[in-house]
């Protein structure tokens, strides 16, 4: 569905299309009695109505999200959709001009906050000291942080055949972002932030380096949050996604419940209309005999109608469809 041309979303009773997508999770707004304000069991994440100001514009703004504690989150949109504001925000780097930030129980990393050694983040130039060896960084890893496992970032780089004696600014991209992975891991966080850490590496590598990191994510109880270009790569491993576009949160919901909660139709022309007056249409093309729509929910009558094909998107097909929105909204 790379051709979509825009449609608007049209209320028709009660499939109103609400102020806010319905694909976000929810916020609690009434936590249980003696906790945390804004705080909720089982979320390891959450903004509320954020937004980040750079110069005179907003680079993210009403961002508001919860990501599941355990979850492997894909973040994903287009070059300067706000993907690395995001993910900073999460680690820590910048600070909201509005709204507020949840991470792990704690408001947007307090002064003298522990929070920093629960959160690992890999940017993605792998900002480590070039001019130090594998060894000295595994060294100072383990003088830096508390909870650091110095026999897993060990016995991981060996498996993975990355000299301890060369400088870092010498390896490889795939050793480098391995390296920086690795020692991300080894401080032993509760949520690993990863801002497209593959971006440089060709495709060889990059499927090298997800599975290794995939092996190592499943040994641990770790929520993990992963920006890249790739939609191949990303929905390989992830089971919730989180579309940024222009500044917005578009989607932020298991990939599951998103492709479930969709269609897909290629039908006749001619009955485009009576799709578009019962359901919220995402994305439409329409040639001269058959038109493809990407719709919210799902319809017995239409799937019944042989008239129709019927079936569940792709998560390309999503984020196409909802980029394609977006683009005719701007």
């Amino acid at each position: 569905m790379t051709d979509h041309a825009p449609i608007a979303r049209r209320r028709s009773g009660p499939r109103a299309r609400p102020d806010r997508p319905r694909h976000l999770a929810p916020v609690s707004s009434n936590p249980d009695p003696g906790s945390t304000p804004g705080v909720v069991d089982g979320v390891a994440l959450q903004t509320t109505g954020v937004g980040v100001r750079d110069g005179g514009r907003w680079v993210l703004s009403d961002c508001s999200l919860q990501i599941p504690t355990g979850s492997v989150v894909a973040v994903v949109g287009r070059n300067g959709a706000g993907k690395t504001t995001l993910l900073e925000l999460m680690a820590g780097l910048r600070r909201p001009q509005a709204g507020s930030i949840t991470v792990l129980g704690e408001s947007s990393f307090p002064a003298g906050s522990e929070l920093l050694a629960r959160v690992g983040f890999v940017g993605q130039d792998a900002a480590l000291y070039r001019g130090l060896r594998v060894s000295e960084l595994l060294k100072m890893g383990k003088r830096l942080n508390p909870g650091w496992d110095q026999n897993y970032a060990v016995g991981r780089l060996r498996d993975r055949g990355v000299p301890f004696d060369v400088k870092f600014g010498k390896l490889s991209g795939g050793q480098q972002t391995q390296v920086a992975v690795v020692m991300a891991l080894a401080k032993r966080p509760e949520l690993l932030l990863l801002d497209e850490p593959l971006a440089d590496l060709d495709p060889l590598a990059r499927r090298e380096v997800m599975g290794a990191l995939m092996v190592d994510l499943a040994q641990r109880n770790v929520t993990v949050v992963l920006s890249s270009h790739s939609l191949s790569d990303l929905t390989r491993a992830c089971d919730w996604l989180i579309l940024v576009d222009s500044g917005r949160v578009l989607l932020a919901n298991s990939i599951d419940d998103l492709l479930t909660g969709h269609q897909l139709l290629t039908g006749p022309v001619e009955l485009v209309e009576r799709v578009v007056d019962r359901h919220v249409v995402i994305a439409m093309h329409r040639g001269d005999r058959q038109a493809i729509l990407l719709v919210e929910g799902e319809d017995p009558g239409i799937r019944n109608d042989p008239r129709w094909d019927v079936r569940q998107p792709t998560v390309e097909d999503l984020v196409f469809g909802y980029m394609t929105i977006q683009q005719g909204a701007s």
